[in-house]
This record gives C-alpha cells, structure tokens and sequence, in this order.
C-alpha cells in the first residue's frame, strides 16, 4: 500500500530548530520524529512511501535515502528551484504536493494515508482504513478531541452522528468554534480527491481542500479514534514531547542507551565519575558526552551527544541539543540549548553570542573564549534564570 509523508515546510513555529534541521527530522532522543511515521506505516502494510520535500531537503533525503534500511520504498518529490546555484524551496502547499506527484506520473492508484510529519502517533491506521472504506468516502480525517482552549492551534471539525462532515474551520477563535474535534494531520485518501486540487499551485489540504470537499458535498468523512497524537508543531510542543518520552507517558519511545541508575540513561562513553555528581531521573545522557565534577543535573532532563556540562553547572528540566558546553556554575532551568541559542518554554530565544554570552553556552568543538567580568545578576536577567558568574 501507499502512503505520503508531508515533510516541505519550513516549520517557523519550531524556531530556532529549524533554522539547520527541516521538522521532521527533529530529534525524539536522538531519533528523528518522522523515522517513527515511517515504522508505523510499516507496521501497517504501506511500504511505499512518497515524501514531499522543500526547506532543507537534503537533510531528510540523506537520512532516509531510497528507506531500504527501513523496510520500506521511500522517494521524495522536490518543491522549488535553484537560483544562483542555491537549492531554493517553494513548497506548494501539503495538497499542492499531493498534485505535483500525481502530475508528474500516476502515484496514487487505490486508498492512501497522508501524514504530517511532525507528530508522534500510536494508531491502528488499520482499522481507520477499514472504516473509510466502509463509509465509501473519498477523504476521511481522523480525528481528537481537545480542551476548549487549544482549538484555535488546529483545524477543527463537526460531523454528523454517522460521521459525515458539515462544517470544518481552520484553527478558528476559541469562541468561535463548533466543535473540540480536531483535525490530526492523519488522512486517508481515494485517489478521485486529487481532482478537487488545481495543478501548478499553492494548494493547502486543510485550509483549501477541505472546505471545497463539504462544498461540493463530496462524501468526505471524520472519525474520532482514541489514540496518542504528540503534535511537535510548536517549541512547546516539542519539549511536552521530550518530557513525555523521559516521564514513560508515550507509547512505543524507548528511552535509548543503557539505565546506570534509575530513572538515568547514558549512551556510549559517557564521561562521569557518578559519586562526583549530582544526577536524578528521569534523565538521558548522549553518547561522548563529559560531566565534570560538582555538576548537578534534575530530570526531566535531556542531554545530547558530545556535549560537556563544566564543574559547578546546574541543568534543571531541560534539553540540550548535540555538541553544547555548558559553562562552569551555570544555571539553566526550563531551558531548550540549541547551538547559540537559548530557548524558554514559549520559544522566546536568546542568541548568546549576540548577547555576548558566547562563554556560557559555546560548541564543544571549539576552544571556550575567556568568560569575561560579568555580574550575577546580569547573566539571571539574560537566561531567566539565576546565574553563577564563576
């Protein structure tokens, strides 16, 4: 069976994520999110799998390749151009894309799944085929229900007692809502649907495509299935999302390396003398990563590989991507470290080495510039949180 992967946005949300990694390739410990998609299809029967891709393409194309070490068929349909010799993105909308692929030849030639590629699932995608059939519909969402207050994040839908869909609104005012039911990112298709989208441009499944689905009266359905959906569209999303994992709260995500401790995972090498240290789980620690002595670490915390958290260094509830030092007796609490930036649990980020903080929080693989002089108090008033200028 077939399926696509809607892998071409720029994920402006998930910033400054994605400003060197495309969404779906964003680390769940280590594992991109959308490498998880992909063994879920498997699971499933959909071997082929077609990606569109658009803002740094290249870094889904080379993890990925052809899926041969996957189990799966995996090909990619690229949207934009070159100028100047730069591979340029232009995505052209998740239905635009859809159309792009079964313009260039036909692709989808019986039922097909469509996911977004920024969420962790746990669904019998099985089961929501079946029913699709059994409804004779030409596109079916599935569907949660939400708090009241989060439905203006996602399109939300009303149906009918047997399921048919009357009204859909893309991420409407929390007052102006019909429904709780929202709109996943999970769709099933019958290839008749690419008839309603336009070839050659922008083309959005939900903000376009459905509303001339329940205009035209297609037979376009929703069903509301009881599954896990961690959606990582946003920056806090995304840290739910590593919480979750490091807390045992989703489903089928391993926490990888080995259990030195309870509640603590090392990958491979890790440099630490454990009666030096103060560390409480739930924590993961990545591969050649060096903990000096005097640190303190308190879980749910994250650390990535090749890092290096400095004597007298305190991480609290927090993620450290690949590759970041940590400067001696800092304090880092409710914070997203990635490259030079330092990021809170909204997503407002601090540049560091604009800031001037640069010895803070640097790249292991460069020398440490000096730590300049600098008061307490200035660090606590540019990190949020309280600063030891040791």
């Amino acid at each position: 069976m077939k399926a696509m992967i809607l892998a071409a946005g720029k994920g402006t949300r998930v910033r400054p994520i994605t400003f060197t990694i495309p969404k779906p390739m964003i680390p769940i410990l280590q594992k991109p999110v959308m490498e998880f998609l992909v063994e879920l299809l498997r699971q499933h029967g959909f071997e082929q799998i077609m990606v569109n891709v658009s803002h740094l393409a290249k870094e889904i194309e080379d993890y990925f390749r052809d899926g041969q070490r996957f189990g799966v068929e995996i090909a990619y349909s690229f949207e934009g151009r070159i100028v100047d010799g730069q591979l340029v993105g232009e995505a052209l909308g998740s239905a635009g894309g859809m159309r792009r692929i079964q313009d260039f030849y036909p692709y989808f030639d019986d039922t097909f799944v469509v996911l977004c590629g920024d969420a962790l699932i746990d669904l019998n995608l099985t089961e929501a085929v079946k029913w699709h059939k059994e409804k004779g519909a030409i596109a079916t969402i599935v569907m949660k229900s939400v708090p009241r207050e989060e439905v203006s994040s996602y399109g939300v839908v009303v149906t009918d007692e047997d399921g048919a869909i009357k009204t859909f609104q893309e991420k409407p005012a929390v007052d102006e809502a019909l429904s709780t039911d929202i709109n996943t990112g999970i769709y099933i298709f019958e290839p008749e649907v690419l008839d309603y989208i336009p070839s050659g441009q922008q083309f959005d499944i939900g903000g376009d495509l459905f509303p001339k689905l329940v205009e035209m009266g297609a037979p376009f359905y929703g069903i509301s299935m009881d599954f896990q959906w961690v959606d990582i569209g946003k920056v806090p999303d995304y840290w739910r999302a590593i919480r979750g994992v490091l807390l045992g709260e989703i489903k089928n995500v391993a926490i990888p390396g080995k259990e030195v401790a309870p509640g603590v995972y090392t990958g491979l090498n890790v440099a630490v003398n454990w009666d030096k240290v103060d560390i409480s789980g739930p924590v993961y620690i990545g591969g050649m990563t060096r903990i000096e002595d005097g640190a303190k670490i308190v879980g749910p915390t994250a650390i990535g590989p090749n890092c290096w958290i400095s004597s007298g260094a305190m991480v609290e509830n927090s993620v450290i991507f690949e590759y970041s030092r940590l400067g001696p007796g800092v304090r880092l609490v409710d914070k997203l470290v990635f490259g030079r930036y330092c990021v809170d649990k909204t997503g407002a980020a601090i540049d560091v080495q604009a800031a001037a903080l640069d010895w803070l929080i640097t790249d292991t693989r460069q020398t440490p510039p000096s730590q300049p002089p600098i008061e307490r108090q200035a660090i606590a008033d540019l990190l949020g949180s309280e600063g030891n200028g040791s």
